[in-house]
């Protein structure tokens, strides 16, 4: 096996200055890093355990099969959060048949990104026995 130390995803976004205008303002997301000048600067978020690079520039929007799962506390408050601050959302958060809570927002290129939270209960977090 390959010992992975680090790891992010690679977003190519079309317009990197609004895509970064998103991922900071709109989410929050702290940064990480950054490096290289002008627009197609390189800017590294922060993802919980991992990390999203905002980088470079592509002449079409990513595929839609790539989402983003991101975990947070209160799926209802960072819905309204970033539905405040602009985010276009795709779904208010309901609570899943699998008992996860989701809402769905999408990037300036229509990336498809989760907002989930884990219940107390749910088995993510909830291990009777231990």
């Amino acid at each position: 096996m390959v010992h992975v130390l680090s790891s992010r995803v690679l977003l190519r976004p079309t317009d990197p200055e609004r895509s970064r205008a998103f991922y900071g303002r709109t989410l929050g997301l702290e940064i990480a890093r950054e490096f290289g000048t002008g627009p197609e600067r390189g800017t590294v978020y922060f993802l919980g355990g991992g990390f999203l690079e905002v980088s470079g520039r592509s002449t079409a929007p990513t595929s839609p099969d790539l989402q983003l799962w991101l975990q947070v506390a209160d799926a209802a408050a960072a819905h309204k959060e970033v539905s405040e601050r602009g985010a276009q959302v795709l779904r208010p958060p309901l609570q899943e048949p699998w008992g996860l809570v989701e809402a769905w927002i999408a990037d300036p290129d229509g990336v498809k990104i989760v907002l989930v939270e884990v219940p107390v209960d749910h088995p993510l977090r909830y291990r009777p026995g231990l």
